[in-house]
């Protein structure tokens, strides 16, 4: 699959942002379709943070393990998750932009194994629509907090 990026500016502070994106408990908040959240390790956050998160994907729920990987205070922030035959690698960065914040998501899905390779292929356009959902949720929650 080829590399999906999504960029959108948002009016809210950047710390506020970043905050969004970093804390698995505000952004299982922002972003609806997130339905549960576990905490896997014993680090609660930053990197080495494993949790498990369940989502609505299509009607149904789907269940993806994922842990923080990388963490740079206010800049970025990257996940990564082996599921189904596919390392999904997904870094936010978040920039400063004349009093608001650019957030800015790219994520990586490196198939491993060959019917990944060509589901990959094929849902590619849901996974496109997905994060771009979930960057118009956080957009949305930043910008409804109170100043």
């Amino acid at each position: 699959m080829q590399t999906i990026t999504s960029q959108l500016t948002i009016d809210a502070p950047l710390e506020r942002v970043f905050e969004t994106i970093a804390d698995i408990g505000k952004y299982s908040q922002a972003v609806p379709h997130i339905v549960e959240v576990e905490i896997l390790s014993d680090v609660q956050s930053g990197v080495g943070t494993r949790f498990r998160e369940t989502r609505v994907v299509k009607g149904h729920q789907a269940t993806t393990e994922i842990e923080v990987t990388e963490l740079e205070t206010n800049r970025r922030i990257r996940c990564v998750s082996d599921t189904h035959g596919t390392v999904w690698d997904s870094l936010f960065e978040v920039a400063p932009q004349d009093g608001k914040t650019v957030l800015t998501m790219t994520m990586d899905a490196r198939a491993y194994k060959l019917l990944s390779k060509v589901t990959n292929t094929l849902i590619r356009g849901m996974v496109v629509k997905a994060v771009e959902a979930d960057m118009d949720a956080v957009k949305s929650y930043c910008e409804a907090q109170p100043a």
